[in-house]
């Protein structure tokens, strides 16, 4: 795979990304900014600005005119908002690169945040909350991030409260867009079929945008992990059939070396239907139908999840079982089985996701964000496939400190008292 990456001419970070055997192109903008970067009166702001990108430019005056063009050519295009990141993208046939760029580029720096579009979308955002909300797998996601991150802004709802969607200004979000969407913070990919003049066609628009005289962005308070350890849990009363639990644990961020030793490690316990957790919690026990477990890093820590949806009459014994699971792959090295099997797993993952264009600029462009360099999926399966079971049980041992857990539940519950006592002695 030959990746071109340089800059243009006001410093934007551009790759290149070319896949043989395909029509179709993804072009990616990342902006290295999201709700970690906030602040409380302006908690949903990252969010927010994604929102209003897509309502209309100067030359496309609204969402209607905006989205017609891509239609009319079968393209898939959105967005997405993270602790850490915002990314765009348009994904369509190839010979129509010059409009997405085109398209792309006037979104992210030509918008008219209209007051009327403004107010309108604060609507849009509360249903959004409010669909979140409704949904209880999505309630205890983030209620686990407000207990694993109590005094960071990695606790935050992305989408943020509604008292503050309801009264952010048009000054406070263009102000917030004008501060981080700047070239220095940002990348643009461009993969799949890479056709003829794509290079004049990023300079002509991205390259076009004016570099700030003095950069006012402001860097988020890097996570520092608590030195008194205290195991923490917290629910919310809703009336369900089955209980949304989370268990979670501190990781480690992008850069560390043991990633490759924690991918393994997540596939082992809970990445796939023959995953130790499926086997002991539901094909031994019956007691869920889902469970899974799962590490996202972040820029300077990361977080190490087990999920599963379980009655409430049996979740005690669930939760033994889980802690049982994690202390033994802390104690016992994987089998030599478990481990190949995971290794070709994670490869296999890997090729049939790289075979979309939008995969491709998705991994590289995230790598590039946040680690300055572009390792290939060949060059990452290396580097799993050196992993030793003793490594596997050094990260488990890292991670899995019994008083570093945090815990959400969402269900029928009355006190946080009978929640806590469920915890104890597993």
């Amino acid at each position: 795979m030959s990746i071109t990456h340089k800059q243009l001419k006001n410093g934007m970070n551009v790759m290149l990304v070319p896949q043989n055997g395909v029509a179709s192109m993804t072009v990616m903008a990342f902006a290295r900014v999201g709700s970690r970067y906030e602040t409380k009166e302006i908690n949903g702001a990252s969010h927010f600005v994604e929102h209003l990108m897509f309502k209309g430019t100067k030359r496309r005056p609204n969402t209607l005119a905006l989205t017609k063009e891509l239609d009319r050519y079968g393209a898939e295009f959105n967005a997405f908002t993270s602790k850490d990141l915002t990314a765009y993208y348009i994904k369509m046939d190839a010979q129509h690169t010059a409009l997405a760029v085109d398209l792309l580029h006037d979104m992210l720096f030509h918008s008219l945040y209209d007051p009327a579009e403004i107010d309108r979308e604060r609507g849009v955002i509360i249903e959004e909350i409010n669909m979140y909300e409704d949904n209880p797998r999505t309630q205890m996601e983030d209620l686990l991030e407000e207990v694993l991150y109590p005094e960071s802004t990695l606790g935050w709802n992305i989408a943020g409260p509604r008292e503050v969607i309801k009264k952010i200004t048009r000054e406070q979000l263009t102000s917030y867009r004008d501060r981080y969407y700047v070239p220095s913070r940002m990348t643009v990919v461009v993969a799949g079929k890479i056709v003829p003049g794509v290079w004049k066609m990023l300079e002509q628009t991205f390259g076009t945008v004016k570099a700030p005289n003095k950069l006012e962005d402001t860097a988020f308070a890097p996570f520092i992990a608590p030195k008194k350890l205290v195991e923490a849990v917290d629910f919310r009363q809703k009336k369900t059939e089955q209980v949304q639990l989370g268990m979670a644990f501190h990781g480690i961020p992008y850069t560390d070396k043991q990633i490759p030793a924690l991918s393994l490690l997540s596939t082992i316990l809970g990445g796939t239907m023959s995953s130790r957790l499926f086997i002991e919690v539901r094909e031994r026990r019956g007691l869920c139908y889902s469970i899974s477990a799962g590490h996202q890093p972040f820029e300077d820590t990361g977080m190490f999840v087990v999920a599963a949806g379980l009655p409430p009459n049996r979740l005690k014994e669930a939760i033994k079982v889980i802690k049982q699971e994690l202390r033994k792959i802390t104690k016992d090295l994987v089998t030599a089985e478990e481990l190949r099997r995971a290794k070709d797993h994670i490869r296999g993952k890997l090729t049939l996701a790289f075979e979309d264009p939008a995969a491709q600029a998705d991994w590289f462009g995230k790598q590039w964000v946040f680690q300055k360099k572009t390792l290939s999926p060949e060059e990452r399966l290396r580097a799993i496939e050196r992993v030793k079971p003793a490594e596997i049980r050094e990260i488990a041992k890292k991670i899995f400190r019994p008083a570093a857990m945090s815990a959400a539940l969402v269900g029928p519950f009355e006190k946080k008292k009978d929640i806590e006592d469920l915890f104890v002695n597993g």
